[in-house]
C-alpha cells in the first residue's frame, strides 16, 4: 500500500510511503515565478502524481489531503492560495481517480506531536525520529515534515479506507 500526504500550501510538499516505512518519494511542490510572486505549476503538480495511474490496482493508493481552513490573524492573501492550493489537489485526484480523504492539522498533530508544541519546528524534530534517512535541515523544510507526517498519519489509521471516506 502507498499512503502519500499533502501539504497544500505554496510552499507545500507531496510525501509518500509504504507499510514497510519505506519513503518512496518526498518532493515540494513545482512553482512558477511570476515577477516577485510564485505561483502552483498545476500541470507540475499533477505531474507528481500521474504514475498513479500506472499501478493495476488502484486499492494501493490513498491519499491524504492537509484540509486547510482559515484562522485568526491569518493574511487573507495567504489564506486565498492555501484554499487555491486544496482545490486544485482536489481537481487533480480526482481526474486521476485516486482515492483521497481530507485530514485537519489538529487530527494529524495530535496523534503525532503528542506533548509537542504543535508548531513546525516540531514537525521537523518528529519527522527526522520517524524517518531518519530523510534529510529535512532547514526550518522551511516544515512543509516537507509536515506531508511526511500526514502520510504518516494515514498509514496509521486509515488502513483498508473505502472511496465514499468509510472504513472497511
Amino acid at each position: 500500500m502507498i499512503y502519500i500526504g499533502i501539504d497544500p500550501g505554496l510552499d507545500g510538499a507531496l510525501a509518500s510511503i509504504t507499510n514497510d516505512d519505506e519513503t518512496v518519494f518526498l518532493v515540494n511542490f513545482p512553482l512558477i515565478k511570476v515577477g516577485k510572486k510564485k505561483q502552483y505549476d498545476v500541470r507540475g503538480m499533477a505531474d507528481l502524481l500521474s504514475w498513479g495511474r500506472d499501478i493495476p490496482k488502484i486499492n494501493e493508493i490513498v491519499v491524504g489531503l492537509e484540509q486547510v481552513h482559515a484562522m485568526p490573524k491569518q493574511g487573507v492573501t495567504s489564506m486565498w492560495s492555501m484554499g487555491r492550493g486544496t482545490g486544485i489537489w482536489e481537481g487533480i485526484l480526482s481526474a486521476l481517480k485516486l482515492p483521497y480523504v481530507m485530514i485537519s492539522p489538529q487530527r494529524w498533530k495530535k496523534v503525532l506531536l503528542d506533548g509537542m508544541p504543535k508548531d513546525k519546528g516540531s514537525s521537523i524534530v518528529v519527522a527526522k525520529r520517524l524517518f531518519p534517512e530523510v534529510d529535512l535541515p532547514r526550518k522551511i523544510d516544515h512543509n516537507k515534515a509536515d506531508a511526511l507526517l500526514i502520510a504518516e498519519y494515514l498509514r496509521r489509521t486509515y488502513r483498508g479506507i473505502m472511496e465514499d471516506g468509510s472504513r472497511k
